[in-house]
């Protein structure tokens, strides 16, 4: 006989918004959603969780692991467990920073062996869109991969070049055919080659050498084209608040386009970045705190779909902290176990619920991934995939108790709101506080993850 278990909160965040409930699963699954006072179901074990808030488990669309080829930047063991202890259940590997990339059905299967058995969540992986790789994306879409990512600039590894508009164009032609998802980093290269050399110390400087309408431009000219062709379109890690008109237009026009933000763009801002603070460089950048506030505004309108980390880690060495240089310095925020409390302690700032960065986190990625109909929600039907946070309590971020392989991340001495209690995934424990330690979660020794594949028949 099937197990049955009940979690008990009077804070309990579902499709409908925050209430007291009583969440009955068994085998992995939701199979209710009962009054807070509802008796248990006969024999089944019931967890009181008291005032601590039930959430569904985030789902993170944007995590670089690096494995296999450049392990040693963080890798599945380690990323997962990071993702798991900040209250991720599931997440969508990049694929680029691994080798081989992701830009082949072989390719895939390296990927899938090196994470098979090794993952604390459920792991599923898109594909890449480069110069070449035509032939093989209905391949990598029939293989289970959740969409495809280009770069309009170099991406910083040889080994996954960028495309120039008349590639771009093609690719976006030959998943129209399938109504595959293009997911796209979106800086134009003109106007990064027109605007002033990054150099030196000076995080202005690197400010200025990525400006805003090097994303403006960009989103443009993908709109032009999805419009043409009606290939479904996702910008990733929204940097530019001056965008957002740009996409609320073209929504308003029928073009199929959704976009992404992230929590260092959300909970960062340029005014606040040392000099010679290495670990601050991401591209595109940490803006300015007026550009954050429209960020801020566009995803309580509805405009900016989904908040995922990008996580992108590198080893300490590549972040050139001895000379400070943000031109050679990795481009990239290590996160992942940080995205939820990060974001939760602007949003309760700013007036926002759990129930908006549910929203946000859990159900906007969800969505995206086209996994909404068993990840995203507390409700029946769906994997009994949850995260407990204690909203209210604090701690102070130290990079050396993270999960992440190397310890350096933005996110450095910062307190943080809400403290991860536990994790659940399909229904079994797979993080949680030790014993007499107030501080956030950590990863059960046994990976419980799945490989999991954009669902068959969806997009």
């Amino acid at each position: 006989m099937v197990e049955q278990q009940v979690l008990r909160s009077r804070r309990v965040v579902t499709p409908e918004g925050e209430r007291p409930a009583s969440v009955v699963f068994a085998a992995g699954t939701i199979t209710a959603v009962l009054p807070h006072d509802a008796p248990p179901p006969p024999g089944a074990r019931c967890t009181d969780l008291g005032d601590d808030v039930l959430l569904p488990g985030l789902v993170d669309t944007h995590v670089h692991v690096n494995d296999p080829g450049r392990a040693e930047w963080e890798g599945f063991a380690s990323a997962t467990a990071a993702a798991v202890a900040g209250g991720v259940t599931t997440l969508v590997d990049m694929p680029l920073n691994s080798v081989p990339p992701t830009t082949t059905a072989a390719h895939l299967d390296v990927k899938r062996a090196a994470a098979l058995g090794r993952v604390h969540t459920d792991t599923g992986f898109w594909g890449g869109a480069v110069p070449g790789n035509g032939a093989d994306l209905k391949a990598l879409h029939d293989a289970g991969v959740f969409g495809f990512k280009c770069f309009l600039v170099p991406s910083g590894v040889d080994e996954f070049p960028h495309l120039d508009r008349e590639q771009l164009a093609s690719a976006m032609d030959e998943l129209a055919r399938f109504d595959g998802l293009l997911i796209v980093h979106a800086e134009d290269p003109r106007q990064i080659d027109g605007a002033p050399r990054p150099g030196g110390r000076r995080y202005a400087d690197f400010l200025a050498s990525r400006p805003p309408a090097a994303e403006d431009d960009a989103i443009t000219g993908l709109i032009e084209l999805a419009a043409e062709r009606g290939t479904r379109v996702h910008v990733l890690h929204l940097s530019a608040a001056s965008a957002v008109p740009l996409v609320a237009a073209a929504r308003r026009e029928g073009v199929r386009l959704t976009v992404e933000t992230c929590p260092h763009f959300l909970t960062l801002t340029a005014e606040e970045v040392p000099d010679g603070a290495t670990e601050f460089k991401c591209c595109p950048p940490i803006r300015e705190a007026a550009n954050q506030d429209a960020l801020w505004q566009a995803l309580a309108d509805g405009v900016i779909d989904c908040v995922v980390s990008d996580h992108s880690p590198s080893t300490v060495d590549l972040k050139h902290r001895d000379t400070g240089d943000f031109a050679t310095a990795w481009g990239g925020i290590s996160s992942l176990q940080l995205g939820l409390p990060a974001v939760w302690t602007e949003a309760r700032r700013r007036g926002h619920t759990l129930a908006d960065v549910a929203g946000w986190m859990s159900a906007g990625p969800a969505r995206l991934a086209g996994l909404d109909a068993v990840k995203g929600a507390i409700a029946p039907g769906r994997d009994a995939d949850f995260t407990v946070l204690d909203p209210e309590r604090t701690f102070t971020v130290d990079p050396a108790r993270l999960h992440h392989r190397n310890p350096i991340t933005a996110y450095a001495g910062r307190t943080l709101h809400g403290v991860v209690r536990a994790t659940y995934l399909r229904g079994t424990l797979v993080a949680a506080q030790a014993a007499g330690d107030p501080g956030p979660a950590r990863a059960v020794d046994a990976p419980a993850g799945r490989l999991i594949e954009r669902p068959t028949g969806g997009s």
